[in-house]
C-alpha cells in the first residue's frame, strides 16, 4: 500500500510505502510519483519518504525505486529526507540511491518534524531548531 500527497506551495512531495509492495503496485506509485515531480518542474523539489513500515523488495521494485530517483534527479529533484527502520530495507535504499547518485541529496531521519524542517529550510535551519 502507498500514500502520495503534493504541497504545490512548498514543492514538496510526500509519500509513505507499507509493507510489501508488488510490482504492479511500484508501477501505479511510481507513474504517480513522476507525474507530481513533472507538476513541479522549475522549482526545487523536496521529497519526504515514509519508508518505515517498508518491506525489503524484489529486485524488479528495487530497479524501479532507482530509476524513478534518476528521472527526480534530472526533474529538479533537490533533498530527499528518508524515514527508515529496517535496516536490511536501509542497506537496500542505501545501494539504490548510490546507483540513481540520489545519495548526494539524501538524509535520513528519526521523526517527521525533523524531516520537514531540513526539507523545507536546509542544512543552517534545521540545525538550529
Amino acid at each position: 500500500m502507498y500514500r502520495l500527497d503534493v504541497d504545490r506551495q512548498e514543492a514538496l512531495i510526500e509519500f509513505a510505502l507499507d509493507g510489501l509492495i508488488r510490482k504492479d503496485e511500484m508501477e501505479r506509485f511510481v507513474e504517480e510519483l513522476r507525474d507530481a515531480t513533472q507538476q513541479l518542474m522549475g522549482r526545487d523539489i523536496k521529497i519526504k519518504a515514509d519508508l518505515r513500515t517498508f518491506r525489503p523488495s524484489a529486485p524488479e521494485v528495487a530497479e524501479m525505486i532507482r530509476a524513478v530517483q534518476e528521472f527526480g534527479l534530472r526533474a529538479g529533484v533537490k533533498r530527499v529526507a528518508e524515514m527508515v527502520e529496517s535496516q536490511v530495507v536501509a542497506l537496500q535504499l542505501n545501494r539504490v540511491a548510490r546507483e540513481s547518485g540520489t545519495d548526494k541529496i539524501l538524509r535520513r531521519f528519526a521523526d517527521d518534524s525533523a524531516a520537514l524542517r531540513w526539507l523545507v529550510y536546509g542544512e543552517e535551519e534545521a540545525l538550529s531548531a
